[in-house]
């Protein structure tokens, strides 16, 4: 059975790497996409679909809507695009956009509060649907922005992991799509003529925000250096802890931090 388009083996090829490299998706999982209507989402339930009717493994799929409550989000276009594909959706209506200004602390972007609020939602559902590992879009580009972010504005050094589990240890969450760069989702999700939708969000898109002028950026200096994302993907599975200053690394140094202390 062959890809239909270069694209899609490239993007295929891509996922089922990041799948083996992390263990991602094992036989008899029940994935369950968090299928916002963007982008992202969208080409990876396409991508999972393809790879679902390939693998050598048995697994199936299921994909969650959840509606933040916004006036004018299209619950409707993302019901209607699964039921032609015959993929199983389960929408979940909440009343997160109005509760955002009531508990967003100060210096906290919409994003990252609604992002929180939202992925309590998934866990929640995982339970009703028996999912056993919940699959989000995140692309390349997310991964290398967030570890930007932190470095420039939370003074950690840290990003996404492709694979990680809740702190109460019940919720396997998954992200295919790490190698997969925001241009090649884009692209492929317009190759299969899936409806993006916005999620209605008055913050989504503006330009002032922290990721969005990384991502202006790290775009300007793509132009000079091509190959600057896949090298920032690279370093962050290529650690070097012997040559960073965090003295939990070094129990030598950590010691003599303490002395000098007391």
């Amino acid at each position: 059975m062959s890809y239909r388009t270069p694209l899609e083996q490239r993007v295929a090829k891509k996922a089922t790497q990041a799948i083996i490299e992390h263990n991602l998706i094992e036989d008899g999982d029940r994935v369950m996409v968090g299928l916002s209507g963007g982008k992202d989402s969208w080409a990876l339930i396409q991508i999972l679909d393809v790879l679902q009717k390939r693998a050598p493994i048995d697994f199936s799929l299921c994909a969650i809507n959840v509606n933040s409550g916004y006036a004018g989000f299209k619950h409707d276009v993302v019901s209607q695009a699964c039921k032609e594909r015959g993929w199983e959706l389960h929408i979940e209506h909440t009343t997160i956009g109005a509760i955002m200004d009531d508990i967003l602390d100060e210096g906290e972007t919409p994003c990252s509060l609604c992002a929180r609020l939202r992925r309590g939602v998934l866990y929640r559902l995982a339970n009703s649907v028996g999912a056993t590992k919940i699959a989000l879009g995140h692309h390349l580009d997310d991964f290398v922005e967030t570890l930007l972010l932190n470095v420039f504005f939370q003074g950690s050094l840290k990003a996404m992991p492709a694979r990680l589990t809740s702190d109460n240890g019940k919720y396997i969450v998954i992200r295919p799509l790490v190698y997969v760069t925001e241009a090649e989702a884009r692209a492929y999700t317009a190759e299969n003529n899936l409806p993006v939708i916005g999620c209605c969000c008055p913050a989504c898109g503006d330009l002032s925000l922290k990721r969005q002028r990384l991502k202006r950026m790290i775009a300007e200096m793509e132009l000079e250096h091509p190959e600057i994302k896949n090298s920032m993907i690279k370093a962050i599975g290529n650690v070097q802890p012997r040559h960073l200053l965090d003295t939990r690394l070094h129990p030598v140094a950590q010691a003599a931090a303490a002395l000098t202390a007391g």
